[in-house]
């Protein structure tokens, strides 16, 4: 939508549509797109490309956690997007947004905290006990080198 190198494009395979408020969680995979309201929590799976869409009529009033989400409309709760979101410039949210890598265009609020998480579904979990056993490890030999002295590794 704005300026990261990777677009984020899907098919939209769902509408909720301007005149339709849906009350209960939905949960979806491939794209989803919302002129409506929502009113429960919109999850999808997150080792799969899904995104979801909010048009400056859409509003969701519960937490969403997708993984790529682009917001132009409104969010009542939490948002957790394990790859991306983008903020245009009529976004909205109350609520903390914990993401991966985020856009925000002039204009948007966020009225929580914004929680950076480094995690994506690429990465492998024993590749990131590894890091910090080594970075862990460094610290340790730092902490404890009296001052002068270099550690040897």
């Amino acid at each position: 939508m704005f300026g990261f190198g990777k677009k984020t494009s899907c098919a939209i395979d769902t509408v909720i549509g301007a005149q339709t408020r849906l009350e209960g969680d939905v949960s979806f995979s491939g794209g989803l797109h919302v002129d409506g309201v929502v009113r429960g929590s919109i999850t999808a799976d997150s080792d799969s490309d899904a995104v979801l869409t909010v048009s400056e009529q859409g509003r969701i009033e519960g937490d969403v956690r997708v993984p790529n989400l682009v917001l132009n409309g409104a969010v009542e709760g939490d948002v957790h997007a394990s790859e991306r979101v983008e903020l245009a410039s009529n976004a909205k949210v109350k609520g903390n947004v914990y993401y991966n890598l985020i856009e925000m265009a002039m204009g948007s609020e966020v009225n929580g905290s914004l929680v950076h998480r480094h995690e994506t579904r690429h990465e492998s979990p024993v590749k990131k006990v590894e890091a910090r056993r080594e970075t862990s490890s460094e610290k340790a030999v730092e902490m404890v080198a009296p001052a002068g002295v270099s550690a040897a590794k």
